[in-house]
């Protein structure tokens, strides 16, 4: 399992992890593959620059990158104050009435609350590039396609590529247009943010449309090392992987209150997703639970734009989380949790692709 991609980073399975764990992106990049670790969560540039500083130390000058949230377009921005007030307050009253009909306790007292909105601001993405610039990293990832012109730039200046996310062919094109040296074509399968193309209709489209120019990485519903070699043989130079690493030992050591959140994956069919915009405002693919079922009830108000919606819904996150009820978590997951039925450490998952890898080309040599 080599293409050009590990001969760019220096790794040695054309495997890119997205997770907001650094102990998982540091596992995956010490097994072999590119950890990538979401920035979103950290609201304090201190913060991010300490666990950075912790990745430094753990990862022995492997390399690895970083993921942040910024849209192309410089949007009006307030505080969370000022953005509270353009929230209706029939969204509101819908949230607590959710909430007290699921039974989810308030918070207990002195519990560490995040302003969710603040990952999502411009100038919060922006304070991410300038801490991540500063450490030795090798990759800075958008996930909302291509960051503006001004800060490709500005990572380039430094010497680090800049990949970004697509869900269709005539954005990938726009991406690579404004300086993007890798794009993720991530499909209609993938968790989280996602667009309304399969991974088998996408990734070809992609990789015909700048596979010449760029490194294509394909993304959604890859779990597996059958899927590895079936992204490949699409036109893939390697694969971007998300899900597949909430359910690892390493999530636990980042997030060890996500117990939950895990019994509850572990126990989901591929099928028990659904894509909403409940979550940010955006399109985004989440585990479907009692909580996703009530915002798809008759009586309740339409999402919000980005990022209101994520400011409405972050207290009530905050609070699903602290209650431990895996009936009702709120988590982004791709399609591909079906495979996801076991809690296990992340250097397991990588010989296991590796090897499956290999097997589903075996296979294919005896067809011949």
């Amino acid at each position: 399992m080599r293409t050009e991609l590990c001969d760019t980073f220096g790794i040695e399975h054309p495997i890119v992890a997205f997770t907001p764990s650094e102990h998982v992106a540091a596992a995956v990049t010490n097994a072999g593959g590119l950890g990538v670790l979401g920035c979103v969560r950290f609201n304090d540039a201190g913060e991010l620059d300490r666990v950075l500083d912790w990745m430094d130390a753990n990862t022995g000058g492997r390399p690895y990158g970083v993921d942040i949230v910024m849209p192309a377009k410089i949007p009006d921005e307030g505080s969370s104050v000022d953005l509270g007030k353009l929230i209706p307050p029939e969204h509101r009253e819908f949230v607590d009435r959710t909430l007290a009909q699921l039974g989810v306790p308030e918070l207990p007292g002195g519990a560490d609350e995040r302003e969710g909105v603040l990952g999502w601001l411009h100038s919060v993405a922006r304070s991410h590039v300038e801490v991540a610039l500063k450490h030795p990293i090798k990759l800075i990832a958008n996930a909302l396609g291509s960051p503006p012109v001004d800060v490709i730039e500005q990572v380039h200046q430094h010497g680090v590529p800049v990949a970004a996310l697509a869900g269709k062919a005539e954005h990938a094109v726009r991406h690579v247009d404004n300086g993007v040296d890798i794009v993720v074509a991530q499909g209609y399968e993938a968790g989280g943010h996602t667009g309304e193309i399969a991974s088998m209709v996408l990734l070809p489209e992609i990789a015909d449309a700048v596979g010449d120019r760029v490194p294509v990485l394909a993304a959604g519903g890859i779990g597996s090392g059958r899927q590895v070699a079936a992204a490949l043989a699409l036109g893939a130079s390697g694969v971007w992987t998300g899900s597949i690493w909430l359910t690892t030992e390493e999530y636990l050591q980042t997030m060890a209150e996500s117990e939950a959140m895990q019994r509850a994956l572990v126990e989901a069919k591929s099928s028990d997703t659904v894509r909403t915009r409940i979550y940010t405002g955006k399109p985004a693919r989440l585990l479907k639970t009692r909580w996703t079922e009530a915002w798809a009830a008759p009586d309740a108000p339409d999402p919000l734009p980005m990022p209101l919606q994520n400011l409405l819904v972050s207290h009530a996150h905050n609070r699903i989380h602290a209650a431990g009820d895996p009936s009702v978590v709120s988590m982004p997951v791709g399609q591909i949790v079906g495979r996801m039925n076991r809690v296990r450490p992340v250097a397991e998952i990588i010989d296991e692709l590796v090897r499956d890898y290999a097997a589903a080309l075996s296979r294919l040599d005896k067809t011949r």
